[in-house]
């Protein structure tokens, strides 16, 4: 079993996905009280470390940690935001490679929104890049959708793996495989779980991959599925994204004047959409809730990633069956 610490742990998708690929976490660091309670809430067992990220000391992991990994703050770089980058006080990239340097781990993946990628932060790319190798690792920067790692949603993603460079050649990025429902499908059996009646006519209606689950931040955002642009998204699908619900559509609901027939997603139905299983629960108000399932990192792309790195690591070429991308299982669980 290889060891991980979660810097930025949040609800918990990127550490299941962790988990799923075969690696033991040492600490799951996160600044969000209810976030840190979803984390202790499914599995009492981890270590979880309330409190900001800043005031985290790495050092007594030296030696003996293989991946550090985490999804940091992206408001700084989303282009739902003012993309301030460094000038952000939520960023915490250079908190992350402070950490890498305290604790030398074999390997790194830090996770963003694609707005990282834009030009006026290639040179901050290129800082990161230069830092991690001052200090013996390779890095490389790739744009994943989650959508082609069986997410039934696009959710286009910026990861960032670095290994140390002894490990470098055995890395390759995760094939995609995609083998996405449909909202309707995927969503089939929690839509009707009150005995609404209209569930296969909603489902012929919601008949593509979702619209990326926006999740909002402490000072934006609340229990909705987004922006305008995203809530028209939605409503192509026949979802009415002006709310979220703790539970599913009753046998009397009829939806608002204009908008009938056209149900909420779901605190559940959101989860599953991201990715996460039926079992995982999340602590909180509805606000809370949503905010750490719309923000997090898709298990299945955590676990695809995470794979290449276990492999890389172990030094071997070719992939072993750890795990598969099917969103059926995942939304069973594991």
């Amino acid at each position: 079993m290889l060891t991980s610490i979660e810097l930025c742990a949040g609800g918990g998708g990127q550490a299941i996905g962790l988990e799923m690929a075969g690696f033991e976490h040492l600490a799951l660091v996160e600044n969000d009280h209810h976030a840190c309670e979803t984390l202790r809430l499914n599995r009492h067992e981890w270590n979880v470390v309330e409190g900001c990220l800043r005031a985290f000391d790495a050092k007594p992991f030296k030696g003996q940690v293989d991946l550090i990994a985490g999804g940091v703050p992206c408001p700084p770089f989303s282009h739902a935001g003012k993309q301030l980058g460094t000038d952000d006080e939520r960023n915490l990239f250079d908190e992350a490679l402070r950490i890498v340097e305290e604790s030398k781990p074999k390997a790194v993946m830090l996770e963003n929104v694609r707005g990282l990628l834009d030009p006026k932060f290639d040179e901050y790319r290129r800082h990161i890049s230069s830092h991690l190798e001052n200090l013996g690792y390779w890095s490389d920067w790739k744009l994943l959708n989650a959508s082609d790692y069986g997410v039934c949603q696009l959710r286009p993603r910026v990861i960032m793996v670095a290994l140390r460079t002894d490990y470098k050649q055995f890395f390759k990025w995760p094939t995609p495989n995609s083998n996405n429902m449909t909202v309707g499908t995927l969503l089939e059996d929690l839509m009707g779980a009150n005995g609404w009646p209209h569930v296969k006519s909603w489902v012929k209606k919601a008949n593509s991959i979702a619209p990326t689950l926006v999740g909002g931040s402490k000072k934006h955002g609340g229990p909705d599925l987004g922006p305008t642009r995203a809530k028209k998204a939605w409503a192509e699908l026949s979802v009415n994204g002006h709310n979220v619900m703790y539970e599913a559509p009753d046998a009397n609901f009829v939806g608002k004047t204009g908008l009938e027939n056209m149900p909420y997603l779901s605190l559940r139905m959101a989860a599953r959409i991201q990715g996460f299983p039926d079992s995982w629960q999340f602590f909180g108000t509805k606000t809370h809730a949503y905010r750490q399932i719309g923000n997090a990192f898709p298990p299945p792309v955590a676990a695809a990633v995470g794979t290449q790195i276990k492999l890389a690591l172990l030094k071997q070429t070719k992939p072993e069956k750890v795990i598969k991308h099917d969103q059926q299982q995942l939304a069973i669980g594991f």
